[in-house]
């Protein structure tokens, strides 16, 4: 069999850096390409997602219960799985049953048993299981009054009373210090706002370490920091305000103190809060660049048809470049949050000789704690500090404070060279507006602090007097503007969904947002992400669920989008244009114009896919109000993309909206249909992103806005299986056959990093003797690299001597469905094959000889009996010889 293992590794020695261009004059027809201002910076500080080893969900076709299957059937279908996979020898041990949310099993077997278990009657589809690393957070002083107020959520609760009062809100988490004094403490758990809760894992577990297990336990304290941030959000009440500070809490811990957590966890924590009856869920949880059929976002979903608002971060992968929004968040019931930037930061203070100007400045990870008196060593400034990329030190920091810019490289590796080199501290300032704060720096013992381009700009200006440079440290905290405050956050993950929905749903305050921590570890924090975007939209699903409580679960995000309010874009807000609907969705959370709002526009997002000629969608309004109502139709058009993947450029591209009815009147409690006609930008632009918002406005009252993104052109002409290019322009010409070998020194690119060894390259064919040799495995690996979703991933064993596949009904050794694109542009996948296909009752041995594996990938939402939606790529020859 064949089995699937995501690298996120690059290939030895590739990087891709993109340039900036100038922007060209516009054109009124076929739009044109917009530069940003400034190169948008990676998202160090996000989350990382990855397969965890040797576990798989396995799907039966049954519906859940959820859905309308009985619970005999369900554990009837259940128990012929077992009785048959012990029919087919499969080799597994079973993690977790699955009924209620989702059909079938969590397991931990070989990769290789994959396409064993694919083959078993009753199996609808096999899935790896995530692993999700809870981030680390950077700690500050609490203030989340900014935050509120771009949302209007202190307007929800001091002038319209609304605190979210008698809803139960489930956090899915690192659990919850219920002895806060904002979360209900001091005291035991539960207590009057933690109200129950259970932990799945206990405080060791760590799934990145393939030896840890959980131990669960009905004690949800967090230890790790992240979900007492996210609780803060949605309903502190003392030293910081939530959202909903009335609000009680299920807490459901699913991550140990450090580490990560499994997806299977997850949907377990989501059937646990629907038996709590928890009116809302939030999981600041996400796995990047992958479906909506994953089994987390289908549970979702099913939550959502059983009554529950499900909310979900839509991931921090902005830095990856399109399509890269994650599940939980992709779910079709779900309402997906992007993050923008908090309009002010509290920060601690430095003052800068010999100008005797206070710098605000965020800590960095987990290097040691600047103090709070006295002087840093002379400041010499270094460059980027990426010595991975080739860079030399612009300056000797030996004894001295290093100031470094950031980009190009992580802060763990910037920090580290710097310390290499002899420095006794580090400052990184901004490479576009703001403050930030990063992560991944482990303490060595000095210092890491981050401040803004502005500051940066001060002290490398400083630096070109004659005296020399310090700070003094001081305890002053500042409140101080952020430049990029109500911009969308660079971190923020890009839409669409691969199936073209859109994803993501609306926005919140998500970075640098200040909130409640866990007592021993300071009280408060400030950390950045669409985890903190979440939790926000969260809280005003309850202040909005305590205004209007009959609106059913579906619904909500429907009436959030219709008030939300769509931003500028990033690259350059003074040419007016809004950003990418596929980056913000509806737009930021407007809560108090959710909450008094008197018409709906449904559905609340129209996604009308591929569009090679006009799609034409209906809208209804409803006018809830006491009296008939007159509304005017119009269009705001949002900035495009278009080109690759990873790095997409901007246009100003836009669709000529129309509708059947400028202007319509709809008596009170009645409904009226309008179509609104939406046909693809005249534009020559590849791979084109585009979208608006249909807004309906009230003559003399609201408006309401529909956004909606849509493809331009053949979605099938996205290449999918493709080579890569390094940043010299040279092309590799992916898929390679490979070996794990131990390549201590990388001949050219012949070989590519690999968690235990390397692949090496053996584009002349190899002999496999389908064993472990001096502790490697001898298995023919093959290396793939997906610029873009593939819908269906098939490899076929062919008979080199024959040339026809080595059985007439079983020769498919791997059958994958819905496989997410890669990270990077120079990361891949790799697949392994034992020399084993499945005949009807079991996996089979091949006989030693020749064989071909031939790999055909179906493009996103490809048409299976299209040739033309196929790539195919043949192996050069395999010999197996066993001895």
């Amino acid at each position: 069999m064949v089995s699937h293992r995501s690298h996120l590794a690059s290939l030895a020695g590739l990087t891709l850096i993109a340039g900036l261009v100038t922007a060209a004059p516009a054109s009124a027809d076929e739009g044109s390409e917009l530069a940003p201002l400034h190169p948008a910076p990676s998202a160090e500080n996000g989350e990382m997602t990855h397969q965890a080893e040797d576990l798989w969900f396995i799907e039966l076709e049954g519906p859940s219960k959820a859905e309308g299957n009985s619970e005999a059937a369900v554990e009837g279908e259940q128990r012929r799985f077992r009785a048959e996979a012990e029919e087919y020898g499969l080799a597994y041990e079973e993690r977790h049953a699955f009924g209620e949310l989702w059909n079938g099993f969590s397991v931990e077997m070989d990769d290789a048993q994959v396409g064993a278990a694919r083959e078993i009657p009753g199996v609808n589809a096999i899935y790896p299981v995530m692993r999700y690393e809870a981030p680390e957070p950077d700690r500050s002083e609490p203030d989340m009054d900014t935050a509120l107020s771009m949302t209007g959520a202190d307007i929800g609760q001091n002038e319209l009373g609304l605190t979210g009062e008698g809803l139960r809100v489930a956090v899915m988490d690192t659990g919850i210090d219920y002895t806060h004094p904002d979360l209900g403490g001091p005291g035991g758990f539960p207590n009057d706002r933690i109200v129950t809760g259970h932990d799945f894992v206990g405080d060791d577990f760590n799934a990145a370490d393939p030896t840890s297990t959980p131990v669960p336990d009905e004690d949800p304290q967090d230890c790790n920091g992240h979900g007492t941030h996210v609780a803060g959000i949605i309903g502190a009440e003392g030293q910081v305000t939530g959202v909903a500070p009335d609000v009680e809490f299920g807490a459901y811990k699913v991550f140990g103190c450090t580490g990560s957590t499994t997806a299977d966890i997850m949907i377990a924590a989501m059937e646990r809060a629907l038996a709590d009856d928890m009116d809302v869920l939030n999981m600041s949880i996400g796995s990047s660049h992958s479906w909506p059929g994953y089994p987390t976002a289908v549970a979702s979903d099913n939550l959502v048809d059983e009554g529950m608002v499900v909310v979900a971060s839509i991931g921090n992968s902005g830095d990856t470049g399109l399509y890269s929004a994650g599940a939980p968040g992709l779910g079709e019931n779900v309402i997906g949050v992007a993050a923008y930037d908090n309009t002010h930061i509290r920060a601690a203070s430095v003052v800068a000789n010999p100008s005797g100007e206070a710098l605000p400045f965020m800590e960095m990870g987990s290097a040691a704690a600047p103090p709070t008196e006295g002087e840093t060593d002379e400041l010499v400034y270094i460059g980027r500090a990426c010595t991975s990329l080739g860079d030399t030190l612009e300056g000797d920091p030996a004894g001295k404070t290093a100031l470094i810019v950031r980009g190009n490289c992580t802060f763990a590796e910037k920090y580290d060279t710097a310390l290499d080199a002899g420095a006794t501290g580090v400052v990184i300032y901004n490479n576009v507006p703001g403050m930030f704060a990063g992560g991944g720096i482990t303490d060595r013992g000095a210092f890491s602090i981050g401040i803004s381009d502005e500051a940066g700009a001060h002290l490398t200006g400083l630096l070109e007097g004659s005296e020399p440079v310090t700070l003094t440290w001081t305890e002053e905290t500042v409140s101080t503007p952020n430049p990029t405050g109500g911009l969308i956050s660079s971190f923020s993950s890009y839409g669409m969904s691969p199936d073209l929905d859109l994803k993501p749903d609306i926005g919140a305050p998500g970075g640098l947002i200040n909130s409640t921590y866990p007592m021993d570890q300071g009280g408060y924090a400030t950390i950045s992400g669409t985890s903190m975007s979440s939790p926000h939209v969260a809280g005003a699903v309850a202040q909005l669920l305590q205004a209007r409580p009959g609106l059913a679960a579906d619904e909500v995000r429907t009436v959030l989008q219709n008030s939300a309010d769509p931003k500028a874009w990033w690259g350059n807000p003074d040419l007016g244009f809004l950003d990418n609907v596929h980056r913000q969705g509806a737009g930021m959370v407007d809560v108090p114009g959710a909450v008094l709002a008197t018409t709906t526009v449904a559905p609340g997002k129209l996604a009308p896919g591929e569009t090679q000629e006009a799609v034409t969608e209906t809208v209804t309004i409803t006018n809830d109000g006491d009296t008939e109502a007159a509304y005017e139709l119009s269009h705001e058009a949002a900035l495009g993309t278009h080109g690759s993947t990873f790095t997409p450029s901007f246009n100003d591209a836009f669709a000529d909206v129309a509708f059947d009815a400028d202007t319509v009147t709809v008596g009170a409690g009645e409904s009226v249909e309008v179509e609104v006609t939406i046909p693809p930008p005249a534009s020559e632009l590849d791979q084109l992103l585009y979208g608006g918002y249909v807004t309906v406005t009230q003559v003399d009252g609201e408006t309401f806005r529909v956004p909606y993104a849509a493809y331009a052109g053949d979605y099938q002409e996205i290449d999918a299986m493709t080579p890569i290019t390094d940043g010299d322009g040279n092309v590799q010409e992916l898929p390679w056959l490979t070996r794990i070998t131990e390549c201590e020194v990388f001949n050219g690119l012949d070989c590519a990093a690999s968690n235990g060894g390397s692949f090496a390259h053996q584009p002349d064919g190899a002999t496999y003797s389908m064993s472990w040799v001096d502790g490697l495995p001898d298995y023919p690996y093959v290396i793939a690299h997906f610029d873009h979703h593939v819908t269906r991933l098939e490899m076929r064993v062919i008979s080199e001597r024959t040339g026809r596949p080595v059985h007439p009904r079983r020769n498919v050794a791997v059958d994958v469905t819905n496989v997410g694109r890669n990270e990077t542009s120079t990361a891949f996948f790799s697949y392994v094959w034992d020399g084993t296909v499945s005949d009807e009752h079991r996996a089979r041995e091949v006989r030693d000889g020749d064989y071909r594996l031939e790999v055909r990938a179906l493009k996103a939402l490809g048409d299976e009996d299209n040739p033309d939606h196929w790539e195919t790529w043949t192996s050069p020859v395999i010999t197996i010889d066993r001895g």
